[in-house]
């Protein structure tokens, strides 16, 4: 009888548990979280009459945010940045876990806000909070069909992106202090750009030093690219070779296993005089550096791996190269009239240059 109703025991649960298909043929196949037959009854019958909205009328269920959440964490759990999701959609929880996707509007939202406000959070860290929720709507939204549209989420104002990098001078005292396992990861990480993740787990086998090419499959936003190899990339790396048959960079002969920043990583900024210097700052010298020497916003997206311009319109503040003629249009000895000689325009772009 409980079978033919949908509902059934388990040897290893106290709850009832439902196992039926629904009108939309959908099969479904959990726990009710009750012990009560009377609550499990009724809310497999729930459970079936949104179904039969859904099929018969286009009415969609309702869902809650706990339930968006378990399938968000499932789409996101092989990102590097998962244990941070993971972590602020638990700090999210005791305000979101219980409302259904439609409650969310605006004034939710105004609250949430105002609430982590009061804690006196950094509007970077609250903006995380703002930026997951609105990535769940948008995926409940725009790949589970599970609502038809959320409220506008605006990020707050005041947040500072980090900008330090290294001049060449501070790279070459940063060098000398390392130690050769990692002086050698860091002359890769100012040649390549790549994250302390990516070269610690980058493998002989991905790499071709014939092509002068790496492909790198543990990247932080889950999507495997290829990465050229400079000159000086390659000469780390052939300095290198022949220390373990697996990874390219080892430390005593072993993997390296844990992160980067620590203890010696640390000793050497300290003894190269660095103030407020990341291992990620390598990074962010490197686009510096590229930028500086003229590499296009879009080279540099594509050598970098970043999936849109956002994050690399950051260093576009290192490239003037094309505002040269611009600027040189209120110089005092710019020539009488209306129309500049192109030889003029010209011999300004070459001396910015030269500058």
């Amino acid at each position: 009888m409980a079978r033919e109703s949908g509902l059934y025991r388990r040897a290893d649960s106290r709850y009832w548990w439902i196992k039926a298909v629904l009108p939309n043929g959908r099969s479904v196949c959990q726990s009710t979280r009750t012990e009560d037959r009377k609550e499990a009854e009724a809310l497999i019958a729930r459970i079936k009459a949104d179904s039969f909205r859904e099929s018969a009328f286009g009415v969609k269920p309702k869902r809650s945010w706990q339930e968006a959440v378990v399938r968000y964490l499932e789409v996101k759990k092989s990102l590097k940045s998962a244990r941070d999701v993971r972590r602020i959609c638990r700090i999210l929880h005791p305000i979101l876990g219980d409302r259904l996707l439609t409650e969310i509007n605006g004034d939710v939202v105004w609250s949430i806000t105002e609430r982590l406000s009061r804690r006196e959070i950094a509007p970077a860290t609250v903006n995380r909070y703002l930026a997951t929720i609105r990535s769940v709507l948008r995926m409940a939204r725009d790949e589970w069909q599970w609502i038809d549209s959320f409220p506008k989420i605006k990020l707050l104002p005041g947040e500072v992106a980090r900008d330090r990098w290294l001049t060449r001078e501070e790279a070459d005292r940063l060098l000398t202090a390392c130690s050769s396992h990692l002086a050698a990861i860091v002359r890769f990480a100012l040649a390549t750009g790549c994250r302390a993740s990516e070269i610690t787990g980058l493998e002989w086998e991905r790499v071709d030093l014939e092509r002068r090419t790496a492909w790198l499959d543990r990247t932080k936003n889950g999507t495997p690219r290829g990465v050229p190899l400079n000159r000086d990339a390659v000469t780390v790396l052939e300095a290198v070779k022949g220390q373990h048959p697996r990874y390219c960079f080892t430390y005593k002969g072993a993997p390296i296993r844990w992160g980067i920043c620590n203890t010696a990583w640390l000793e050497a900024v300290k003894r190269a005089e660095l103030t407020d210097f990341r291992f990620h700052d390598l990074r962010h010298t490197w686009a510096s550096w590229h930028r500086q020497a003229g590499t296009s916003t879009d080279e540099l997206k594509d050598l970098g791996g970043w999936k849109s311009r956002v994050m690399v319109d950051r260093y576009a503040k290192f490239g003037t190269e094309h505002l040269s003629a611009a600027a040189s249009r209120i110089e005092s000895d710019r020539p009488k009239g209306n129309v500049v000689p192109f030889s003029y325009v010209f011999a300004t772009v070459e001396k910015r240059k030269k500058a």
